[in-house]
């Protein structure tokens, strides 16, 4: 079925786009999109990629609400809202990034084990074995979106296995 667009719902969300959009229009800044968007990528590398440690995660948390505080005061849009606008979309989707961004550091910082690919440095044998926290982390978290990207609320499923029992992975 094709969605009715005389519905009010409609009418707030199409609002609330084109008032976003504006307020990056607004911004008149002097930096690219593509410099926040290599700014926060570095900073997630550097923090929270394969190799992360609590001090890691603890200055991506820091450094990029400030890069986001940037971005909302010095990001320059080309063009306007009247007609196709890439640069425009660019920057809705890296501002997104920013709250994503937070999000994997927050949930990586809660984290306190080394299991799997991304692993906790601080949480491993001397030769280099992974060390796991079945007791604490044995489930699946979903977090719910508050409004402050610093903020979460975390929701937590079990994982219960008959079968399969938790083992610690071996990478010698």
């Amino acid at each position: 079925p094709i969605p009715d667009v005389s519905h009010e719902a409609f009418a707030e969300a199409e609002a609330e786009a084109a008032g976003r959009f504006q307020s990056y229009l607004d911004i008149g800044g002097t930096r690219s999109p593509d410099y926040f968007h290599r700014e926060l990528g570095k900073i997630i590398w550097d923090y929270c990629g394969m190799d992360r440690n609590r001090a890691g995660l603890e200055k991506a948390l820091s450094e990029i609400p400030a890069l986001h505080d940037e971005f909302r005061k010095d990001v320059k849009v080309t063009g306007d809202s009247t007609s196709v606008n890439q640069t425009l979309e660019k920057v809705a989707r890296i501002d997104d990034f920013f709250e994503l961004g937070m999000l994997m550091c927050h949930d990586a910082l809660v984290r306190e084990e080394r299991c799997g690919g991304h692993f906790r440095s601080e949480y491993q044998t001397e030769e280099g074995e992974a060390v796991r926290d079945d007791e604490n982390f044995a489930h699946v978290t979903a977090w719910e979106w508050t409004g402050d990207p610093a903020a979460p609320n975390e929701h937590r499923e079990p994982l219960e296995y008959e079968v399969v029992k938790f083992q610690t992975r071996s990478y010698k």
